[in-house]
């Protein structure tokens, strides 16, 4: 089975309060969902278009499993922390076996 990777790309930091807030509950309720965290921080160069914002990528060990974490309570409460205190562009992406 592929592996899954979950990429958030922050275009924009709204509320720096929001986003703390929001990564006290992300962590922990993506870890209990088995995401481990691969990348997270500032790009140290980019190209193309990219943003020099925040970038995060998880993995896990299926896509049923990110997609699981995604929608659980503890994610979904850690969504409402962050509110409109960041602007992302998110998405799971399967891992080529």
């Amino acid at each position: 089975m592929a592996k899954a990777y979950w990429i958030s790309a922050y275009r924009k930091v709204n509320d720096a309060d929001k986003l703390a807030a929001y990564a006290t509950l992300a962590g922990p309720a993506i870890m209990g969902g088995g995401g481990r965290f691969l990348v997270r921080g500032m790009p140290a160069k980019t190209y193309e278009a990219g943003v020099n914002e925040r970038t995060v990528v998880i993995e896990f060990d299926s896509l049923s499993a990110a997609i699981a974490t995604h929608d659980s309570p503890g994610y979904q409460a850690a969504l409402d922390a962050l509110g409109d205190g960041a602007e992302r562009d998110m998405r799971l992406v399967e891992g080529a076996e």
